[in-house]
């Protein structure tokens, strides 16, 4: 058990405990209350009873793995940020548990701060106010996310649908540098699990389509991107 936190609560539900006590320890430096269980039976009631702001769950778990927390808690229309741990490195699993509505997954072992980084980004994305539906512009770069267009001085630039959520993701915070990292959890839904050279070759390819504007998208170098005029 935890206190709720100038931060809301986190349920862990972990049945190693010393796993489970790291992560209370780092999620409580960063002002979360932590409950944690070992059990899936039990996390799924918690998860029920205490309206946790997010849920850290681990796959294999005692009388109910974390993948069925998931799918019930999703079934009862209950979209509490959820991200997965577990000890098997299998892009099968990952799937799967992106499907039934994960939020993120982290493969064991993992860095506490890299789990405090990636609950900080799905919190982020949860809670934030959505962007409204305004044109966004960068040097000769126009942006309509509403009509999902592109224009570069005016002549339209034919973007595929990850194409398109890349530059929108960069343009909607000009001169912010977003780590590789970053952008696969956002714009594909997943994290470094992917491996980051997904990002770069995506990258390469609307600065292709940009021409002569492609400048926008600026690499910086050992972080990441940022489009900037």
């Amino acid at each position: 058990m935890g206190g709720v936190g100038e931060k809301g609560l986190v349920l862990v539900v972990e049945d190693e405990r010393p796993i489970a006590d790291l992560i209370r320890l780092y999620l409580q430096r960063e002002g979360y209350g932590v409950q944690v269980e070992s059990d899936g039976a039990a996390g799924l009631a918690a998860a029920r009873r205490v309206r946790p702001v997010a849920c850290v769950l681990d796959i294999a778990l005692p009388s109910m793995d974390g993948t069925e927390i998931c799918r019930r808690l999703r079934a009862e229309d209950v979209w509490v940020p959820i991200i997965f741990l577990t000890a098997r490195d299998d892009e099968v699993d990952r799937i799967v548990g992106l499907e039934l509505g994960a939020d993120d997954y982290l493969t064991k072992p993992f860095s506490p701060r890299e789990l405090v980084a990636r609950l900080k980004a799905v919190l982020r994305r949860a809670g934030g106010t959505p962007e409204p539906d305004r044109t966004r512009s960068v040097g000769a770069v126009r942006l309509d996310p509403a009509r999902r267009e592109v224009t570069v001085g005016g002549a339209a630039v034919q973007l595929t649908s990850t194409e398109f959520d890349l530059l929108a993701h960069l343009m909607s915070r000009p001169g912010r540098v977003y780590t590789r990292d970053e952008l696969l959890s956002t714009v594909w839904g997943y994290a470094a699990h992917g491996g980051t050279r997904t990002v770069d070759v995506h990258v390469a390819q609307v600065r292709a389509k940009l021409g002569d504007a492609a400048g926008i998208v600026r690499t910086v170098r050992g972080v990441g991107y940022t489009a900037d005029a």
